[in-house]
């Protein structure tokens, strides 16, 4: 199934499609009762399936190729990493009308995080290091390139063209100048030159499951792949606290230049973020506004 097809678009996936795929492919589990699991994500849907599964299916085409390097990729990673992720359970495919692949997954208990409401910051900072840690130590052959993975400045024109989106939202109060001078002291920094490491790339609170404040899981492994080990930096700054930011770094034993390009790779995805999302999807955007923040202060 390529992710050249026409987007079914949210409003058709619902309860009662997901029950009719389930029980078309997977009968054994046409019983089961289905539930809408809320979620600020925007590139899937999460429906709980009984007690102890939960079924994601795309909702627009760009979340194809999510599904499938899940497939590949995390049954063998699961055993590399100090923290649960999740388990694909059972592989669905097209029907119904809905044009995607989707799968079943194992139900990962836990809560996201909310930046500036952390309850233990400096361990929930000692263990996204961990997991970064291990990331980076993984050395599975054959594996893809990251999503945004690559060199900074391949950023730098959807990043230029967000500042001057934001330019023209004044209510926004954003220093775009400021935001500028910090993108462009990223850019003059040198770029990663050891070998590609493997990354999650795309660790956002939404992708965190945490329980009391500490780390259970990490889900939605997507934008998998290797990359520049500046892109696994980003929970510095759209999550966790000045002083638990000091102590991420430290347990990652960052050099300066990883760190700024780390900085600017999170900036720019909350600059084109902020625009798209404020009138869309409220917690995306409100986590926009604390990254450009954070950022900007000077700790």
């Amino acid at each position: 199934m390529t992710t050249e097809q026409t987007d079914p678009g949210p409003r058709l996936v619902d309860e009662g499609l997901v029950r009719r795929l389930v029980a078309g492919r997977f009968p054994r589990w046409a019983d089961l009762p289905v539930a809408r699991v809320a979620s600020g994500g925007t590139v899937n849907a999460m429906y709980r399936l009984g007690d102890d599964m939960v079924v994601r299916l795309p909702l627009v085409a760009g979340g194809v190729e999510d599904v499938v390097r899940e497939r590949e990729w995390l049954p063998r990673l699961a055993p590399l990493l100090p923290t649960a992720v999740p388990e694909v359970l059972a592989a669905g495919e097209p029907a119904e009308g809905y044009p995607w692949p989707w799968s079943v997954y194992r139900w990962l208990a836990g809560d996201n995080p909310r930046e500036g409401a952390v309850r233990q910051p400096m361990a929930l900072a000692r263990e996204l290091a961990r997991f970064v840690t291990a990331m980076r130590g993984v050395s599975l052959p054959g594996a893809p390139d990251a999503h945004r993975g690559g060199p900074l400045d391949s950023l730098d024109a959807s990043t230029r063209s967000a500042i001057e989106a934001l330019r023209g939202i004044p209510e926004e109060g954003i220093d775009c100048d400021a935001v500028t001078a910090v993108w462009e002291d990223a850019l003059r920094e040198p770029g990663w030159s050891g070998p590609p490491v493997w990354l999650h790339a795309d660790l956002m609170p939404g992708n965190l499951l945490v329980d009391g404040g500490r780390l259970t899981a990490v889900i939605d492994f997507g934008c998998l792949g290797v990359g520049d080990p500046a892109c696994d930096l980003f929970p510095a700054w759209n999550l966790l606290p000045a002083d638990a930011r000091d102590v991420f770094r430290a347990a990652l034993d960052v050099d300066d230049a990883t760190w700024n390009r780390g900085r600017a790779r999170t900036l720019s995805q909350a600059l084109i973020s902020l625009p798209y999302h404020r009138d869309r999807n409220p917690a995306m955007a409100r986590n926009a506004r604390h990254v450009i923040r954070a950022v900007l202060d000077p700790r």
